[in-house]
């Protein structure tokens, strides 16, 4: 299994606002090897908040699929297209794909 986060640093007060967007049900929860996502929010930070938007996936070629997929065009697609919206709460953001090496649970 692995995990492919995404860190997304955004303006002081959004991180709260937006981490429901990350998470509504849709064509990613369609797709062979998807296991889950979980939005964690950090406020500790003077400067920024901080998401990290932790997919769960079996192996990197399941994310692939994901991310050369038209759903996922879709709902990567900025309103403007390729150039940067300058009123967007997004500072920066980081993907971050790590192996599973080991984990417990209750």
């Amino acid at each position: 299994m692995i995990t492919v986060t995404n860190r997304i640093q955004v303006k002081k007060g959004m991180a709260e606002k937006m981490a429901p967007m990350f998470a509504k049900p849709g064509p990613l929860q369609q797709f062979e090897g998807f296991h889950k996502v979980e939005v964690l929010v950090s406020t500790q930070f003077e400067e920024y908040d901080e998401m990290s938007v932790v997919m769960y996936w079996e192996d990197e070629k399941s994310f692939g699929v994901w991310r050369e997929s038209d759903a996922f065009k879709e709902a990567h697609k900025r309103p403007s297209g390729d150039a940067p919206d300058p009123n967007s709460p997004v500072i920066t953001s980081q993907i971050v794909i790590a192996k599973v090496a080991a984990e417990i649970a209750k």
